[in-house]
């Protein structure tokens, strides 16, 4: 079910569960974010609603609400 943009999602999880659900996956985000990899501390650039550190495989995910800022995005897991 599609709850608009006021669905909590408490893991990272659900948040990569729902976006390959709906097909967002692979969709840009709004600008590319930094992120530090919570598992090895590496550096990249996040570009797509789902995206994968290169160093260690930790998957990201952020919703389409939320795309727009990297405050939402949240660890999934390792080649989740």
């Amino acid at each position: 079910m599609h709850d608009g943009c006021s669905g909590a999602h408490e893991s990272g999880k659900q948040i990569v569960d729902k976006i390959r659900m709906m097909g967002f996956n692979k969709s840009p985000v709004a600008a590319s974010f930094e992120i530090d990899c919570t598992n090895c501390d590496a550096v990249f650039q996040m570009e797509y609603m789902e995206s994968q550190c290169p160093s260690c495989g930790m998957v990201y995910g952020v919703t389409p609400c939320h795309s727009h800022t990297a405050e939402f995005v949240k660890a999934a897991g390792v080649k989740y």
